[in-house]
């Protein structure tokens, strides 16, 4: 057990991507002994957050979960019911900072503030009781050099009007300029103000952990460590304490697609799945099942209530609710494909999926989180982007990781069925998909060793630790 008394506070907000890693993050600590209390931004804009609270709690004994109300007066920008809903989120985070510091002053003794990316400002609150400080981004170390470095880019047009030039970040693979997120691409739009004020940010905490683990990401890595992606200044000490994905609790044993993936032979199934939030159009769906079902393989769909053909990011970034499987899907697809097919309405234990022997290929919007849950379930990748980062990542997957293929048509109108019929082909039957295939066989392994004691991330625990001037046994 550690031999400390003070609290480590890690502070977050209500949504899947980021609350799910630091949890993870905060049961780790916990694991070795560190008295860990998680702070959870309770904004308007994330809706009902108790339940969830509650349910960690059962589930986390060890971690300490507390939700900090919202601001009783909200910035104008907040209040505005037409303001954009990514400055109004990051406002009412930002005004979340009076609750987090009551609350860090209602602690006997906080050794350290550890704060989600999107909460960065929470460093503002550490630093009034003279708290460390640090930040834990959720995403890849290779996303972090690149936001490390806009901010000092100098350039006399917006990332928008470049197209597809490629752009170059330090330890970097090059990203084309229309890869970058959204919020990005025009610098004269008040939400390309907002994140880079969350960029700018970063330099400022004592030190950055990143969910991955080097061996993933070594360029990013050593160009982080040398401080490249900011020259002339010093960079905050960074921790790659990955990969930190989700737990089998056995709780989703029983769910119908386990049972089903129980049935079919190994490697034989693709799984399709855009996450929690993303969606695509009623049309694409069509596309979609074309392209599965002339593909011949087995597969497993997870499909959300599609989006208006017309939708921005913004939308696709609301939570999708069930979709209307019948409708939506040509004539007779349920019927030709039975047995070798499933489509779910909604929802997947995508965790237990991936992990299930007859997973064989994953169609995967390239969020952060799905990614390293691939990588430690060892199953290749299609990637198949839809908003904020993912863009990026597909770079970092397919050009410099080589785990994964990219869908092309992803930034037109519609991937056509011949597309997602090919991609498929390539990862489950071309000679490429069989060295994708053990490629992601050898991340697999390295990413189960990275949090085993003497692994890479298991170190930078260790070492973090160490940065608390916590001593434990572990």
């Amino acid at each position: 057990m550690a031999r400390v008394g003070s609290t480590i506070v890690l502070y977050t907000w209500l949504v899947r991507g980021h609350l799910h890693p630091m949890t993870q993050l905060a049961n780790h600590l916990a694991g070795r002994g560190v008295p860990v209390a998680v702070a959870v931004a309770d904004v308007p804009s994330t809706g009902d957050s108790s339940q969830t609270i509650a349910r960690l709690s059962a589930s986390y004994p060890a971690v300490s979960f507390h939700l900090l109300p919202p601001a009783t007066t909200r910035s104008e920008d907040a209040a505005d019911p037409n303001a954009d809903p990514f400055i109004t989120l990051i406002a009412d985070i930002r005004a979340t900072n009076a609750a987090l510091l009551a609350f860090l002053r209602s602690l006997p003794s906080v050794k350290a503030v550890i704060t989600d990316f999107f909460c960065a400002y929470g460093l503002d609150a550490a630093g009034e009781l003279g708290v460390p400080a640090y930040v834990f981004f959720t995403l890849c170390v290779s996303a972090l050099a690149t936001f490390l470095h806009i901010p000092v880019m100098r350039s006399a047009v917006s990332f928008g009007e470049m197209g597809r030039s490629l752009l170059h970040f330090p330890g970097v693979h090059p990203i084309p300029a229309s890869d970058l997120p959204e919020v990005l691409l025009d610098r004269d739009n008040r939400q390309c103000g907002t994140i880079i004020g969350l960029f700018k940010q970063l330099p400022r905490a004592k030190g950055i952990l990143s969910n991955t683990f080097e061996w993933l990401e070594p360029r990013a890595v050593k160009a982080i460590r040398e401080g490249i992606p900011r020259p002339g200044e010093p960079l905050p000490k960074l921790f790659c304490v990955g990969p930190l994905v989700g737990e089998e609790r056995g709780s989703n044993a029983n769910h119908e697609c386990l049972v089903w993936l129980d049935k079919q032979p190994a490697g034989s199934v693709v799984f399709v799945c855009f996450g929690s939030a993303s969606s695509v159009p009623a049309e694409q769906l069509n596309e979609i099942a074309v392209g599965l079902e002339r593909s011949g393989h087995a597969f497993l769909w997870a499909m959300r209530a599609p989006v208006a053909p017309d939708a921005d990011s913004t939308k696709r970034f609301e939570g999708r609710g069930e979709a209307a499987v019948d409708a939506l899907l040509p004539d007779g697809f349920l019927d030709r494909t039975r047995g070798r097919g499933m489509v779910l309405s909604s929802w997947a234990p995508q965790v237990e999926v991936l992990r299930h022997p007859a997973t064989g290929a994953f169609v995967t919007h390239c969020g952060w989180n799905s990614t390293l849950e691939a990588v430690v379930a060892g199953v290749p990748m299609v990637c198949w982007p839809m908003y904020a980062e993912q863009r990026m990542n597909k770079v970092f997957v397919v050009e410099e990781m080589k785990l994964g293929v990219a869908m092309n048509g992803y930034d037109e109108v519609m991937v056509k069925a011949e597309e997602v019929e090919a991609k498929v082909r390539l990862v489950m039957e071309s000679e490429q998909g069989k060295e994708i295939r053990q490629r992601m066989t050898t991340a697999q392994e390295i990413a189960a060793n990275a949090l085993e004691m003497g692994g890479s991330s298991s170190a930078a625990i260790a070492d973090l630790l160490d940065d608390f001037k916590i001593s434990t046994n572990n």
